[in-house]
């Protein structure tokens, strides 16, 4: 074997090595800490039929695994792997990555112990915000510097990384917020509970700052080969995004109805843009997945939608609780989990070096009840909270199982793929030079999420 393929192999295998470990945490914090608890949430407040019945810090810690403990686990282990320049560096120089996770980790997992058990909580919380603060400006630096080799290359940064740049900006913005009040409310040495004003903004600034300008940015990546779209409105796009935003400050500034107006249209622009909604120029690519691949994928995005629209009926009413709720869940589990699950079964094996997903059928059953379980939740949770009937406290934990069984069956799939024997082992076993995702020649290739 020549050494420049030998070296090209240990690069790929420390880099798949690193994303299986961002996966695998991502997945430990989506099922336990995460979806579980979400779980019993619901079934204490159907029991009670009062949102008020299970403690503020609960229900903020099963947000916070699930928007960073998952979420976020998988967009910064996907990062730390799509950088552009990183397979030209030693394999054993992936520090940056490894201590990213490592920080990341430990940030969300203080948070979570602070938030559940309160013990030591003054201290863990203001911690954990640090570590998770300091993860994030790990990423940053080394992305904008790979993406800066780029620039310096092609001459300019694509619509796509424009969006997960400003992403994962968003992000250390979201965690500089979060740093501030954790460390205030450690100072005062009340409640590890974010206060309801300031979560309410907090909120805003977390999922639309950071999870849905990258999830747009990776179907900006992706989707245009994988779905056959037509050529991309990038003007519209970034246009879009510019309008999110200023969407984002203005609500930051207590002006909530202006800023989900413009949060709206934003994302009106940004699928006008994408052109997701329509129809397709080229045959959709859906061998290795499931054929409904393309439906949710376009499912995912009448999610975001709706998540708009409910935001703006959230604005119009600012003393309900059960609103504003129901339009998040549209926006994290509608939107962001459906390209999740959507997204994830079409690009990780490539990623990973696998030959193909565990199961095309697994994949389906998770995003059918997933998708079922949020449009119960949704319905159900404004019904309920809003007291127009006491039928619907009755529907919230059925719409839970609902989502449990979609995220194990998606867990019991992706763990399966892992499973699979890698094709670098294969190659290496049958003597021969490898010619897939080790080789740079085609690194692009894989981190394209083609086989």
């Amino acid at each position: 074997m020549k050494p420049s393929v030998a070296i090209s192999i240990a690069r790929e295998k420390q880099l798949i090595k690193l994303l299986m470990t961002y996966l695998s945490t991502g997945l430990l914090f989506m099922v336990l800490p995460g979806t579980f608890l979400g779980v019993w949430n619901l079934f204490e407040i159907s029991s009670a039929q009062s949102a008020s019945s299970v403690p503020a810090a609960w229900l903020q810690a099963h947000g916070h695994a699930q928007l960073f403990g998952w979420i976020g686990s998988f967009i910064l282990g996907i990062g730390f792997y799509s950088i552009p320049n990183l397979r030209r560096i030693s394999p054993w120089s992936f520090w940056e990555g490894w201590l990213a996770w490592a920080l990341w980790t430990a940030g969300v997992l203080l948070r979570w112990i602070a938030d559940v058990y309160l013990w030591q909580w003054m201290i863990l919380l203001p911690l954990s915000a640090a570590l998770e603060l300091l993860a994030a400006t790990v990423f940053i630096m080394r992305s904008i510097e790979g993406h800066r080799m780029q620039r310096e290359k092609k001459g300019s940064i694509e619509p796509w990384g424009v969006l997960v740049i400003g992403g994962t900006i968003g992000l250390l913005v979201t965690l500089g917020f979060n740093a501030f009040e954790s460390f205030t409310l450690a100072a005062i040495g009340a409640s590890p509970a974010f206060p309801e004003l300031f979560n309410s903004r907090f909120l805003i600034l977390a999922i639309w700052s950071f999870p849905v300008p990258v999830a747009w940015g990776f179907t900006a990546h992706w989707m245009p080969a994988f779905l056959g779209l037509k050529p991309l409105k990038s003007n519209l796009i970034l246009l879009g995004f510019a309008l999110n935003t200023v969407g984002i400050a203005t609500a930051l500034a207590a002006q909530l109805l202006v800023g989900s107006l413009i949060l709206l249209l934003g994302t009106l622009l940004t699928i006008m843009g994408l052109r997701i909604i329509e129809p397709s120029e080229k045959p959709a690519k859906t061998q290795g997945v499931h054929r409904s691949f393309p439906a949710f994928m376009r499912i995912a995005y009448a999610w975001l939608l709706i998540a708009s629209l409910i935001a703006v009926w959230a604005a119009l009413e600012p003393t309900s609780l059960g609103i504003g709720g129901a339009g998040r869940h549209a926006l994290t589990v509608g939107f962001l989990m459906t390209m999740v699950f959507t997204v994830a079964p079409r690009i990780l094996p490539a990623f990973l070096g696998r030959k193909k997903l565990f199961s095309e059928n697994l994949m389906f059953f998770a995003l059918l009840l997933t998708n079922l379980g949020c449009l119960l939740r949704v319905s159900s949770e404004i019904i309920a909270y809003q007291n127009y009937a006491s039928w619907a406290w009755l529907l919230l934990p059925i719409s839970a199982t609902l989502e449990l069984t979609g995220v194990i069956l998606f867990t019991i799939n992706l763990i399966g793929t892992l499973r699979e024997r890698p094709l670098l082992e294969e190659a290496k076993c049958g003597g021969v030079e490898p010619t897939g995702p080790s080789s740079d020649a085609q690194g692009k290739t894989n981190r394209d999420g083609e086989r």
